[in-house]
């Protein structure tokens, strides 16, 4: 039987990294949450001093990650993800992080990779893709409560306009953006809880791993 490849893509804070970890936790394989690659280009710009929008220094800064290095918590503040939205759109970035994104998905095992081009670009053979979704309303409350958690100012107005400019920059994009691929199952999480999200998706996994066999 190949791989048990599982492509989760969508919106921010729609719910698909922690639905990919838990997925990878249940099916004991590794897991990549692809944005935070972008967040590493964008997070080594700023340290060096760069303007965000360089793509020329962003390609160069994306050849040199390494998926050992990340911090974490850093990478995952409102900043950096406005900032990685930017970076995203670029040809440059997108091609230098391919391969490594491949790589992880092509391990004997089988991984699960969430993001916004899994099952459209990075892993379109994959056995599994679902595509999860929200409303922004429903975004920007959660983003706001988990910046509270952390401590940080959660401007809910704030969050909100930024979850909709992110959307129009993501799916609007010329590389790579943001959309459903044309076999993803898709997973609206809107009135959902986490624990009612996961066996949802694990119901989706379960029955394309029965269709393949």
């Amino acid at each position: 039987m190949s791989a048990l490849v599982i492509a989760i893509d969508g919106p921010a804070a729609s719910g698909k990294g922690t639905l990919a970890r838990r997925l990878a936790a249940h099916f004991d394989l590794p897991h990549l949450d692809t944005g935070l690659l972008y967040r590493a280009t964008a997070c080594a710009l700023l340290d060096a001093g760069w303007l965000v929008e360089d793509a020329e220094a962003a390609e160069v800064a994306a050849r040199g990650l390494s998926l050992a290095d990340f911090d974490e918590a850093r990478l995952r503040t409102r900043e950096m993800g406005e900032a990685a939205s930017i970076v995203a759109a670029m040809p440059g970035v997108r091609a230098a992080l391919i391969e490594m994104q491949r790589g992880f998905a092509a391990r004997p095992s089988g991984a699960v990779l969430d993001g916004r081009d899994i099952g459209t670009v990075i892993c379109p053979n994959a056995r599994v893709k679902i595509f999860v979704t929200a409303t922004p309303e429903t975004r920007a409350q959660r983003r706001a409560l988990e910046l509270a958690g952390r401590g940080e100012t959660a401007d809910y107005a704030a969050i909100l306009a930024d979850e909709k400019k992110r959307d129009a920059r993501d799916s609007g994009r010329g590389v790579a953006p943001l959309k459903a691929a044309a076999d993803a199952i898709m997973l609206d999480t809107t009135d959902l809880d986490i624990e009612a999200a996961f066996h949802a998706a694990l119901g989706i996994v379960e029955r394309k791993i029965g269709e393949k066999t």
